[in-house]
């Protein structure tokens, strides 16, 4: 059974003003930028958008998405507009020396007190894409097959954030 938008409690139609606002980014924190960068590019296929230093506060900004090959301009502001136009961007910030630091650790949001949950990404195969981590060594929070939502996946980055993992046509029987 479908629930329409005006259905749900809470759900507030569009308005005028709210009219062309794209969400653009979400934020992570890295500990270790080399691990984070090869993790989300080697392993999700991420392509770095745009890299942001802010020497006076001692951290770097990296964006990655999943931009065409010769999609990202050259030109520095370009590049930065085009960054900031696209959806689903991923932000990972580095806090300078953090990768230094054993005792460091961020909070993934799952372990008590609960907050953030995850991100997730959409992937052609999830038979595939489960093989593809185990070849890469990624850690697993959940298999396809295991818990009770089948043919979802959560895997962990170099930092401990979940990852949802998920095949848009073996999704369509989730919920009511």
């Amino acid at each position: 059974m479908s629930i329409a938008e005006d259905q749900v409690r809470g759900v507030e139609p569009a308005t005028a003003e709210s009219q062309g606002f794209v969400f653009n980014h979400t934020m992570l924190r890295a500990k270790d930028p080399k691990v984070s960068l090869a993790f989300y590019t080697r392993v999700f296929g991420m392509r770095l958008l745009r890299k942001l230093d802010f020497p006076e506060m001692q951290f770097t900004l990296y964006f990655l998405g999943h931009a065409e090959a010769g999609a990202v301009p050259e030109d520095d502001a370009e590049r930065t507009a085009y960054t900031f136009s696209q959806k689903g961007v991923l932000e990972l910030t580095h806090n300078w020396g953090s990768e230094n630091d054993p005792e460091l650790s961020y909070h993934d949001g799952n372990a008590e007190p609960q907050g953030f949950g995850h991100i997730c990404f959409a992937v052609p195969d999830l038979a595939a894409a489960e093989r593809w981590f185990d070849a890469n060594d990624v850690e697993f929070k959940k298999r396809a097959d295991e818990g009770k939502m089948p043919n979802v996946v959560f895997v962990k980055d170099p930092d401990g954030y979940w990852i949802e993992v998920v095949q848009p046509s073996l999704s369509a029987g989730l919920g009511d």
